[in-house]
């Protein structure tokens, strides 16, 4: 899998899937955005991404942090991968609850995520950040 890169909106997501060039890419949200952004603005950004490049290898992560309810709402809405980092009992309850529906729970990402906030070319640090080791 590649390596991850943070979008907080979907000129990011546009960034990295551009430079990718139909390589498979992870995109991951900020930290906690299922509470920020919220399930349904993950949706949308999902949705536009698909409208734009509907044969993308992509697997985009919304992190809910340790807010199981955030993780529900992402399920919900049909989000197929959420990072989650909240107890052990509570994801396994996820992960259960996920797996019928075709979706996986992931641990909180690491922090090293390309993060595209105040790149002059987010186009060529996508391109650069994938290309490493």
């Amino acid at each position: 899998m590649s390596r991850p890169i943070r979008v907080l909106c979907l000129d990011d997501a546009r960034a990295a899937l551009t430079a990718a060039a139909g390589a498979p890419v992870r995109l991951v949200s900020a930290p906690d955005a299922g509470g920020a952004l919220g399930a349904g603005g993950w949706r949308a950004l999902l949705d536009a991404i698909a409208a734009e490049f509907p044969e993308a290898p992509l697997t985009a992560v919304l992190d809910c942090g340790d807010a199981a309810g955030h993780a529900l709402a992402a399920l919900a809405l049909d989000i197929p991968d959420i990072a989650f980092s909240g107890d052990e009992a509570a994801a396994a309850r996820l992960a259960d609850i996920a797996r019928p529906r075709g979706a996986r729970l992931h641990p909180a990402e690491a922090t090293d995520a390309l993060d595209l906030r105040g790149r002059r070319d987010p186009v060529a640090a996508s391109r650069a950040w994938l290309a490493g080791p």
